[in-house]
């Protein structure tokens, strides 16, 4: 062997070494600790959910931790209601394991959980003019299940609808956002082309039917028996029961496809496209532990050279350009939240099984005033 080879076997080696050494790391779940037994002395509490470990809703834990304070560029706001998403259980099981690099080896190394809400500002930061105390605004933060978060004044939030509850402005952000990002920017939807939603009944599905049909399109939504009349009063032209009919055996040709439950693989939905056609994944199946439904991503991004319909992979950007467009669309009456069941904030390790369970229609809420 020369030099060169065994330089290169060497380099090998110590690459898959790295490889294992990172895998196991990233795969390892540290034991649950407790509590601290008390705040310390002078500290404002709040209540809060908590997960001090990587697993199931039963290591969720409403605990008392310290109210925060409202550094600069950010606002604090007194939280009224917030929801779940998916994402809420991604971090609370640390799956797939590609995301512990960037949530933690082992444990969390944020313990709070949660993201939509929304509430009033009590308080604001150096330099915010924005907003100011008193305003009532929605959007995101980290830490969201609990009575307090500290939402950046810019990017992140925006006035709530005077015309809509607490609950129901706390159910738009993440949900409403991927809706709309998925068929303008990703899907590029123009008026008068047909869309067909998989998955219309969950919680981006109920906003996208709404937002495809207010950009003019033929909207098509593919849901189970028990949501065809709800996605059907959404706006949408057809309903397709998935549990009679597979669309990817008809005839209709579609200009864009948001695939929102990966029920189907990528090949099948090609059948259905209209020459120059869009796939946007906005979810799938678990796809295993360490990818998740990013198999769907790298599976994508694999096939688009080879075929003629572009595929991408959603992940939502939380702006407030958006959250202003979603805000007016509310206002003006051209779009509702679905709230399938609301749950208070001591009931949140519950919501986050129902949530996962993957059955829900529309949005689930965490009522923070809710005793």
């Amino acid at each position: 062997m020369t030099t060169v080879k065994k330089i290169l076997a060497g380099v090998g080696v110590v690459g898959a070494i790295a490889v294992a050494a990172l895998a196991i790391l990233a795969s390892h779940d540290s034991p649950c600790p407790a509590a601290p037994a008390a705040l310390p002395a002078g500290t404002t509490a709040m209540s809060a959910v908590v997960y001090r470990c990587y697993g199931s809703p039963a290591v969720v834990r409403l605990e008392q931790i310290a109210k925060p304070t409202p550094p600069e560029g950010r606002v604090l706001v007194r939280i009224h209601a917030a929801s779940v998403n998916p994402l809420d259980w991604h971090y609370m099981e640390g799956k797939p394991y590609i995301m512990r690099p960037m949530v933690g080896f082992g444990a969390p190394d944020d313990i709070r959980l949660g993201v939509d809400f929304a509430g009033t500002v009590e308080a604001v930061g150096k330099g915010v003019t924005r907003f100011k105390p008193g305003d009532e605004v929605f959007g995101g933060a980290d830490g969201a299940f609990a009575e307090y978060a500290t939402p950046r004044a810019e990017g992140s939030m925006a006035l709530k609808p005077a015309n809509m509850s607490f609950e129901q402005a706390a159910a738009v952000p993440i949900a409403a956002v991927t809706a709309l990002q998925a068929l303008r920017d990703k899907g590029q939807l123009r008026r008068g082309q047909k869309v067909l939603i998989n998955g219309a009944s969950g919680g981006v599905g109920t906003f996208a039917v709404q937002i495809a049909k207010d950009m003019g399109a033929q909207v098509t939504g593919v849901c189970s028996t028990r949501n065809v009349a709800m996605v059907k009063s959404l706006g949408a032209d057809q309903v397709i029961d998935y549990t009679q009919e597979d669309f990817t055996g008809g005839s209709v040709r579609y200009d864009l496809i948001v695939d929102n439950v990966g029920s189907h693989p990528l090949a099948q939905y090609r059948r259905v496209l209209a020459p120059g056609g869009r796939i946007v994944v906005v979810g799938g199946p678990s796809g295993g532990a360490w990818l998740g439904p990013l198999t769907t991503a790298l599976q994508a991004a694999v096939t688009s050279p080879f075929v003629h319909h572009k595929t991408s992979f959603m992940m939502a950007e939380l702006r407030q350009q958006d959250l202003e467009v979603l805000r007016t669309m509310m206002e003006d009456g051209r779009l509702t939240p679905v709230i399938d069941r609301r749950y208070p904030l001591a009931q949140t390790p519950e919501a986050l099984g129902y949530v996962q369970q993957g059955h829900a229609r529309g949005k689930v809420v965490i009522d923070i005033d809710s005793p």
